[in-house]
């Protein structure tokens, strides 16, 4: 069996086509082409924070693929990164037998993550995007919009955050590698000048309403990856012209739609899988002033992808 850290993964993932894989995996989710069980997780209330074990396989595949990802809310504090641990475990699908392990410390997780909103941007986003809002200031408020440096010239970005401080870090980061960006006072102001919103945050008050959302915006909902925790008011769903989801059985139960859903603002008729649309079984934006929402809860087969690419190219090297 293989054991690869972080620094080995870290080395081989430039080298790796990611968005083409991960829009693979999204088309055979939604095609039925996998086993994906429901999510475990663990929930913790002191110190705040959750581990996703998520995990399953593509159908007629080399691998399954069982991933741990945690995600701790005060380790800032202690001058942790939110999402310290992780790794995924691949097995052989034909025999059982475990075949490596990626100790990649969450951060595949959070690079499958922003490769999934850079897809959603792309097929769901206005053009051209004037100005780039991100609500949150951790790690995924960061690669989120990295990502986006492939799928838009914008390199506008205004920023709300809960802490002063961490808007102003945020700011520094991301002004160095070449984002002009804008600290905001309130999530609204944020909403009134982007018509591209990352939500990313682990709020369970929502933070933006249907008022604050105007006409040929787009927003990447992300934080919400658990039950109980809500980003947006559900009158934004029932604005929205088109409601997207990365699977619509783990959206009943966590993310944005599920509040929309529970309120009777929306019907499940009114969701798309982003699977179904990169199969253009579906369309996705149509119109620039449409209202767009992408409910990303985070899927196995995303792990899967990453996880069997990442592990390949780490043996070849090894």
């Amino acid at each position: 069996m293989h054991v690869f850290g972080l620094e080995q993964i870290k080395q081989v993932l430039p080298g790796l086509d990611l968005v083409p894989l991960i829009k693979d995996g999204f088309k055979a989710y939604s095609a039925g082409r996998t086993v994906v069980p429901p999510v475990g997780e663990l929930v913790f209330n002191d110190p705040p924070g959750d581990v996703h074990i998520k995990y399953g396989y593509i159908k007629g595949d080399d691998y399954f693929v069982i991933k741990i990802a945690s995600g701790f809310y005060e380790n800032s504090d202690l001058g942790l990164s939110s999402s310290q641990g992780g790794m995924m475990l691949l097995f052989d699908q034909r025999t059982g037998r475990e075949k490596g392990v990626l100790v990649d410390e969450c951060y595949l997780t959070n690079v499958r993550t922003a490769v999934a909103g850079a897809i959603c941007a792309e097929v769901l986003a206005p053009d051209p995007v004037e100005c780039i809002g991100v609500l949150g200031t951790g790690v995924q408020a960061r690669m989120q919009v990295s990502y986006l440096s492939t799928i838009t010239r914008c390199r506008q970005v205004k920023v709300w955050g809960r802490s002063e401080q961490k808007m102003r870090q945020y700011q520094d980061e991301m002004s160095a590698d070449g984002w002009q960006v804008e600290t905001c006072s309130a999530p609204g102001d944020v909403a009134a000048s982007c018509n591209l919103i990352i939500t990313a945050t682990p709020t369970k008050t929502p933070l933006l309403t249907a008022d604050h959302v105007k006409p040929g915006t787009h927003i990447t909902a992300m934080g919400s990856d658990s039950p109980g925790k809500q980003e947006l008011e559900p009158g934004i769903l029932e604005k929205a012209d088109l409601i997207v989801a990365d699977s619509i059985l783990q959206c009943r139960e966590r993310g944005e739609i599920v509040h929309g859903l529970t309120s009777g603002l929306i019907n499940e008729k009114d969701i798309i899988e982003l699977g179904t649309i990169l199969d253009e079984k579906a369309s996705g934006r149509t119109a620039e002033s449409q209202i767009t929402i992408a409910d990303l809860t985070g899927v196995a087969v995303q792990d899967i992808q990453i996880a069997k690419a990442v592990f390949e190219a780490c043996r070849k090297g090894a």
